[in-house]
């Protein structure tokens, strides 16, 4: 949800189609495959870097944490959360998780 919000944020001041796609796919390991691609402002190759940083945002007048708390619920869930940049605008962030999450063995 936090990923879908901050794109409707990163689009709400853009002059071209905006678009949001949530996409899963199932992984030959048996994961759920997560991509949430956004046409808002896109990010350069220094600000995917920095992009899940505690305080640093690419939005004027934003909270400085919503990425590193999706980063850290995805991560808390064995797995990892990254960015890129689409073509050519916009930005996509994948996640991984596993099938088996909080299953009894």
């Amino acid at each position: 949800m936090n990923l879908m919000m901050n794109s409707f944020d990163a689009m709400r001041n853009v002059n071209w189609t905006r678009g949001l796609t949530i996409e899963f796919q199932r992984t030959e390991t048996e994961q759920a495959l997560v991509f949430v691609s956004k046409t808002g402002i896109g990010l350069s190759a220094q600000q995917a870097e920095r992009i899940f940083n505690a305080l640093f945002t690419t939005k004027p007048n934003d909270t400085f944490l919503g990425l590193r708390i999706s980063q850290t619920i995805v991560e808390s869930h064995g797995s990892r959360l990254w960015a890129f940049k689409n073509s050519p605008r916009g930005a996509s962030f994948s996640f991984t998780l596993s099938g088996n999450a909080g299953a009894p063995e």
